[in-house]
Order: C-alpha cells, then sequence, then structure tokens
C-alpha cells in the first residue's frame, strides 16, 4: 500500500488551529486523533512547549474551540482534547476516503500529513486539497513490496524525480519541460512517460480493493 507524506499551509486558508500554532513558532502541536461527530470534530491535540500556560489559555479563550479539557498538563507537554467545527484541514482527507497516520505534526502554521491510501487514488486526495485551495507540497512518496512492480524502473524515477523537484507541488515549482531536462530527455518524452505512469498507477490503485 502507498504511503504518501505532505506538507500543507494551513495558516493560508485561515484555519484557526495553524494560525494560533503561529503564535508558538518553536512549539510542536501533535493531532492524535481526529473523530467526526454530528455537532463537529473531537480533537485530541498534545501540545509540546514550554509556554503551558500561554497555550492553555489560547484554547480556553478561543471562540473556535469548544468543550475544552486538559488532560494532562507538565513542563513540556500539554494535552488537550476538544470541539471544533472547523475542519478545513482535515475535510480533504475525509471526502478521499484515504488514511491518516497518527501524530499529525502542526508546527508554525504548516501541518506534516502522512496519508495511506485505500482501494481510491492518492490522486483523489490532492485534487480535494487543490479544490480546497489549501497549498501542499509532496514530501515523499513510498510503495509497499505489493506495489514495487506497478511501475517500470523507468516510470518510477519520472515519479520520485517529479516529487523531488516539485513538478507535483500545488502551486507546481517545476514544469514538465524543466523536469524533462532532469531526466535528460525531450519534453514530449518526458510527456509520455508521465501519462503511461500516472496511468498505471490511476489504473492500480482505483481496482485496488482494501
Amino acid at each position: 500500500m502507498p504511503h504518501l507524506k505532505v506538507e500543507l499551509n494551513g495558516a493560508a486558508i485561515g484555519g484557526w488551529l495553524a494560525e494560533l500554532s503561529t503564535g508558538f513558532p518553536t512549539a510542536e502541536f501533535r493531532l492524535l486523533a481526529t473523530q467526526l461527530r454530528d455537532e463537529g470534530a473531537l480533537v485530541t491535540l498534545e501540545v509540546r512547549t514550554t509556554d503551558r500556560s500561554d497555550v492553555i489559555r489560547e484554547f480556553k479563550t478561543t471562540p473556535d474551540a469548544a468543550n475544552v479539557e486538559l488532560l494532562h498538563a507538565d513542563s513540556k507537554i500539554v494535552l488537550l482534547q476538544f470541539l471544533t467545527r472547523d475542519s478545513k484541514a482535515y475535510d480533504p482527507l475525509y471526502e478521499s476516503g484515504c488514511i491518516s497516520i497518527y501524530p499529525t505534526i502542526l508546527q508554525n502554521g504548516r501541518f506534516s500529513v502522512h496519508v495511506v491510501a485505500g482501494h481510491d487514488s492518492l490522486s483523489d486526495y490532492l485534487e480535494e486539497l487543490a479544490a480546497s485551495e489549501i497549498p501542499y507540497q509532496v514530501i515523499s512518496l513510498s510503495h509497499s513490496h505489493e506495489t514495487d512492480t506497478v511501475l517500470t524502473n523507468r516510470q518510477q524515477q519520472f515519479i520520485d524525480t517529479g516529487i523531488e523537484r516539485g513538478f507535483y507541488n500545488d502551486p507546481r515549482t517545476c514544469t514538465l519541460t524543466e523536469l524533462a531536462e532532469a531526466l535528460d530527455i525531450h519534453k514530449s518524452a518526458a510527456s509520455r512517460l508521465r501519462h503511461r505512469a500516472e496511468s498505471r498507477l490511476v489504473t492500480h490503485f482505483a481496482t485496488k480493493t482494501v
């Protein structure tokens, strides 16, 4: 099963939790669990910080978090549980049917998300991010032994190089022409290689059952 790691700019879309984290730029916010309920999302959050009192006060006073419960606090860690209706960064994950491997790390407005695809294509998740106008950067894409034979070596090289250089980022930071140059092939050959690789991935994961 493929594993995708992406970085989301939560502060860019006005997500309240991402914006709150920018007030504590050296703190690490670790989302341990998110459970959807009729009244919103129930979140369990661990904050690794030396500003314990300030962090607790921010959560107790923000209108975006309800039923805030302090589960634990010491000199380095604050453990909270709260209910929120604002889950902009989480919604694309839910809509795509992908699974998140916790913890999800949030630091200074940016989420580091580790996603595992089920039978749906990983591209569904990226399309949902783009539709929600959430800026993201693909950090890595890894495969289990089961999917190692999906792509040829050349196709795998194209995908890996594309991720490394930002071809699959949103916004894209590498053009197909630049990617072709990096692979030392013509743009037309790169285009054919791209379509064959992406077609194989989409076909494989779209027909895969969990």
